[in-house]
C-alpha cells in the first residue's frame, strides 16, 4: 500500500485509491501514525494533536473509534495498526510512504561526493511534495506541530540544491525551478506601477503560479522567500538573487534585496546578514566574479559531470589522471575527479569505452542500487591506484599483480562477437553490470602493458599532478597542460 503525506493525503493499493470515505480527523490520526514510522504514539497525545489540546468529553473513546475503522479500512490491504500500552503503532512493512522516500534521498544526497547523483536525489525528494504537508487534513497550527522538522529538511534541500545548481553553471535551472516572489512589479517598480524593464515576473518567465518543468509549485507558505508569511530564508534568497545576475537581470536582483530587507526588518527587526549584504554589494558594483561558477581547472563538461582534459593519448593514462597530486604528500582539494559512480560510468562513454545507451543504462542502475555502485567505485579508485604504480615503476610487482586480477576478471566477462562491419571485437555485455567501466579500463590497461608504447610513458614531475602520458620522442618533461612547468619555473 502506498501512502502520500507531502501534500493532500492519499491512501492507495495497486494504484487505486482506498479511505475514500474516511473522515478527516481518522486520515490525520492515520497520518500521525504514518510519520512515527513503527513508533508507539500515546492516546493523549493523539487526542492533543486531534483537538488542539481543547478535546470533548468524550475524546478517547471517539480515538479509539477511529482506530477501529481504520483497522477495518486497512486490513484488506494488509497494513496493521496494533495497540501498545495506551496508545498505537502502525507496523512498518508492505506499505511505502513518501516522506520516508523523501527522507532517504536526502540522505543519501548529503552522502554522496558526486554533484551529479546529488542533484538527481534531490530532484527526486522534491518531486515528492505536491503541497504543504497533509494540505487537507491538517491545519497549520498542527501542521507545525508534526511537521517541523520535515519543513525544515525540504527548505534546506532547496538552498542545497540551488547552490549546486549555480556551481555547476545552471542559473536557468534556479530560476525554472524556484518561485520568485510575486509582487517585484508592484512593490519595487517605478510610480504608476509601471515594471522595470525586465521585471519578474513577465509573461515568458515561470514565477509562483507557474513552476519549473519538473517540480510542483513551491510558493506554499513556508517557502523561504519574502511574501509567504514567514521569515525569508537568506540562503534561498542568496541562491535567487546570484542566478538573477547571471541571467542578466541585475534589476530584480537588487529588487528581490530590497523586498527581503523590508520583510527581515518589519518581522523580525533585524537587518540582513552578511553574506546577503555582501552579495548586494557586490551587484551594485558588478562584480565580475559573480557572472559565472568556478570551474574546476583543465576541465570539461560531459552532460552533468567535470572530466579533466584528456592529456595522456591513451584511456589507460587518461583514467590515472582522473587523480591529481600524485606526488604531493596531502593531495589538493579536489584532486579526485571520480567524485561518484556516475562520472566512472560518463567517463568510460566520453573515452569510448561504453556506448551513449549502455552509460545511460549503468546511471538507472547506479540509482537504484547506490550501495552496489559506491562499492565498485571504491574498487575502481584501488585498481587506478595500482595501475599507475605499475606504469611508474616497472618493478613493482605487487602493483602489476593486483591490475592482473582484475584484468582476469574483466577478460572472463568479455564476449567475442562481429560487428556491422564484417570484424571481430572484444565487448563487454550489459551484463557485466555496473563494473563494466572499470572493466573496460582494465581491458585498455592490458593492451597497453602489452604494447612497446608502455616505455615510452613518462610522468610529469610536479607534485600537485603527476599526470601520466606518452612521449615517443623521449624529449618532454611536462604534460601537456604545461602549466605545472610555467608554476614550477616561476617558483
Amino acid at each position: 500500500m502506498e501512502f502520500r503525506l507531502l501534500g493532500p493525503f492519499e491512501a492507495a493499493h495497486h494504484g487505486e485509491r482506498v479511505l475514500l470515505r474516511s473522515r478527516r480527523q481518522e486520515r490525520c490520526l492515520l497520518a500521525v501514525l504514518l510519520l512515527e514510522d513503527g513508533r508507539v504514539v500515546g492516546t493523549d497525545r493523539l487526542i492533543d494533536l486531534l483537538w488542539h489540546g481543547s478535546p470533548p468529553t468524550a475524546a478517547r473513546a471517539t480515538v479509539h473509534t477511529y482506530i477501529g475503522r481504520l483497522r477495518a479500512g486497512l486490513r484488506p490491504h494488509g497494513v496493521t495498526v496494533e495497540t501498545r500500552h495506551d496508545g498505537y503503532a502502525l507496523i512498518p512493512g508492505g506499505h511505502s510512504v513518501d516522506v520516508r522516500e523523501f527522507l532517504d534521498l536526502t540522505t543519501r544526497a548529503a552522502a554522496t561526493g558526486d554533484p551529479g547523483e546529488r542533484l538527481r536525489c534531490y530532484d527526486r525528494a522534491l518531486a515528492l511534495w505536491r503541497g504543504p504537508l497533509l494540505a487537507d487534513v491538517a491545519e497549520e497550527g498542527l501542521r507545525g506541530r508534526i511537521g517541523g522538522r520535515l519543513a525544515e529538511l525540504r527548505l534546506s534541500a532547496l538552498e542545497q540544491r540551488a547552490e549546486l545548481l549555480l556551481a555547476m553553471g545552471r542559473h536557468d535551472r534556479v530560476l525554472a525551478d524556484l518561485p520568485v516572489p510575486a509582487g517585484l512589479r508592484t512593490a519595487d517598480g517605478p510610480p504608476g506601477g509601471e515594471p522595470p524593464s525586465g521585471a519578474f515576473p513577465d509573461p515568458d518567465s515561470p514565477g509562483p503560479d507557474s513552476p519549473g518543468p519538473d517540480f510542483p509549485d513551491y510558493d506554499f507558505p513556508g517557502s523561504g522567500f519574502p511574501g509567504s508569511g514567514f521569515p525569508p530564508r537568506e540562503r534561498l534568497v542568496l541562491a535567487v538573487m546570484t542566478a538573477l545576475y547571471r541571467a542578466g537581470r541585475q534589476g530584480e536582483a537588487l529588487a528581490l534585496y530590497r523586498r527581503t530587507r523590508r520583510t527581515l526588518v518589519d518581522t523580525l527587526g533585524l537587518e540582513p546578514g552578511t553574506e546577503l549584504t555582501a552579495l548586494h554589494q557586490r551587484i551594485l558594483r558588478a562584480d565580475p566574479r559573480l557572472d559565472r561558477p568556478p570551474a574546476p581547472q583543465y576541465a570539461v563538461r560531459v552532460g552533468e559531470e567535470w572530466l579533466p582534459w584528456s592529456a595522456g593519448g591513451h584511456p589507460a593514462l587518461e583514467f590515472c589522471n582522473t587523480f591529481a597530486g600524485w606526488g604531493a604528500p596531502t593531495p589538493p582539494p579536489g584532486s579526485d575527479w571520480l567524485r561518484g559512480y556516475s562520472t566512472l560510468a560518463v567517463w568510460a562513454g566520453h573515452h569510448d569505452l561504453a556506448d551513449g545507451p549502455l552509460v545511460d543504462g549503468l546511471l538507472r542502475r547506479a540509482g537504484e542500487r547506490p550501495d552496489e555502485a559506491a562499492g565498485v567505485l571504491n574498487e575502481a579508485r584501488a585498481f587506478r591506484s595500482a595501475l599507475y604504480a605499475c606504469l611508474t615503476d616497472p618493478q613493482d610487482g605487487a602493483a602489476f599483480a593486483d591490475v592482473a586480477a582484475v584484468v582476469q576478471r574483466a577478460t572472463r566477462s568479455a564476449v567475442f562477437g562481429r560487428d556491422e562491419d564484417g570484424l571481430a571485437h572484444w565487448r563487454l555485455p550489459p551484463t557485466t553490470g555496473l563494473r563494466l567501466p572499470l572493466y573496460a579500463v582494465a581491458r585498455a590497461a592490458a593492451e597497453l602493458l602489452a604494447d612497446p608504447r608502455r616505455l615510452t610513458v613518462r610522468r610529469c614531475p610536479s607534485a600537485d599532478c603527476g599526470w601520466l602520458f606518452l612521449d615517443a620522442a623521449g624529449r618532454r618533461r611536462w604534460c601537456s597542460l604545461a602549466t605545472c612547468g610555467a608554476a614550477r619555473q616561476a617558483s
